[in-house]
């Protein structure tokens, strides 16, 4: 079993490959009713697309949508959405020599170890290229959210490059949209500019940091033990290409505190229980508390580089490989909008699970 499926009630099968005549995602669960078109899914997917500034892929793709099932008259029929993207820029020659060479960082050799086939054509199956899909569907996503939960907003952001760290005491969200990295913080933008030029022209790489806020979720999605709604994120999260961390809320840096300065302490306001502080990440026991909803990943340094490195072929012969080709230097900045996505399809999907389980049974405070 090969498994492209993710969500419980709202379930996505992404397939297609980075070199082939399309990709594309199977949208099912999604609520009959709900206004989709092509237009405002090609919103998101102009977001990630590549070759947009000199710091991405100079791939050119229009990564144009079609959708062609379960959309009536502009909305959605409840029967499975199709939805597809032509490939139109490949360039599978800059792969030729690395047919029978497996490239340091890259999943050609577990590919090859696990189907005893790859698709060497800019990896294939594991290509972020992969990701155009997840975008699509998550726009199906959050006009689903929009009409079921229109209080949901839902943001992305880089908040580090490599080990240069945006100050969150200089976030200003509407400068997000506004520099190729979407950062918050606009005194780091022209740092990380100059830093990231001079890997680029080396032929080197760099990590990322994304974050990754929902707010206006409601309380008490997500269930205890398996169904947890971080669980469920941080899987979503890792399942990103070249995702190697995630944390919620403080993460890691929990270790390091007490317990009394980690407990986010409640009071009853007016609206509700407030929250002093959100080192929960806006989850308690897998279940959201109401308060923002808060993921960190990390992102690896794009494997495809100029620098050579040590390998082997296929025969087991040593050799040093050097990956041509059209690559981005920081891959983390074209993951914000797939982290966006992540969390919107999550969301969505746990939104009907306990619409379906529980209902407005829920408890009352105050």
């Amino acid at each position: 079993m090969s498994v492209n499926t993710f969500g419980h009630l709202f379930r996505v099968t992404t397939w297609g490959e980075s070199h082939g005549p399309a990709l594309g995602a199977t949208v099912d669960g999604c609520p009959p009713g709900v206004p989709v078109s092509e237009e405002a899914l090609q919103v998101w997917l102009d977001k990630r697309k590549p070759g947009q500034n000199k710091y991405t892929t100079q791939r050119r793709e229009a990564d144009a949508v079609r959708i062609l099932s379960g959309v009536f008259e502009g909305r959605s029929t409840g029967t499975p959405i199709q939805l597809m993207i032509e490939n139109t820029d490949q360039r599978s020659k800059d792969y030729s020599e690395i047919a029978r060479t497996f490239r340091p960082g890259h999943a050609d050799i577990t590919y090859h170890q696990k189907y005893g086939i790859r698709d060497y054509r800019g990896g294939g199956r594991s290509s972020a290229r992969e990701t155009a899909a997840r975008v699509a569907a998550a726009g199906v996503a959050r006009a689903a959210l929009n009409a079921l939960a229109p209080g949901i907003a839902i943001t992305g952001y880089m908040v580090q490059m490599g080990p240069k760290k945006a100050d969150p005491d200089r976030y200003d969200m509407d400068q997000v949209d506004q520099n190729p990295f979407w950062c918050p913080d606009p005194t780091v933008v022209e740092l990380w500019a100059d830093y990231l030029d001079s890997l680029r022209k080396s032929g080197n790489s760099v990590g990322a940091v994304i974050e990754v806020v929902a707010t206006g979720v409601p309380a008490g999605l997500g269930a205890p033990v398996y169904g947890k709604l971080d669980s469920d994120l941080a899987a979503a999260m890792m399942s990103i290409n070249a995702v190697k961390g995630v944390e919620i809320g403080e993460g890691m840096a929990a270790a390091a505190l007490t317990g009394t300065e980690n407990a986010d302490e409640i009071t009853l306001g007016p609206d509700g229980p407030d929250y002093s502080s959100n080192h929960a990440g806006g989850v308690l026991g897998g279940i959201s508390t109401g308060q923002p909803v808060v993921v960190r990943f990390a992102v690896k340094p794009t494997s495809s580089i100029l620098t050579p490195r040590r390998s082997i072929t296929l025969d087991g012969a040593a050799t040093e490989v050097v990956t041509k080709g059209r690559h981005d230097p920081c891959v983390g900045i074209r993951a914000v909008p797939v982290g966006e996505a992540m969390m919107a399809c999550v969301l969505l999907d746990h939104l009907l699970l306990h619409r379906g389980q529980v209902g407005d049974a829920g408890g009352r405070i105050g």
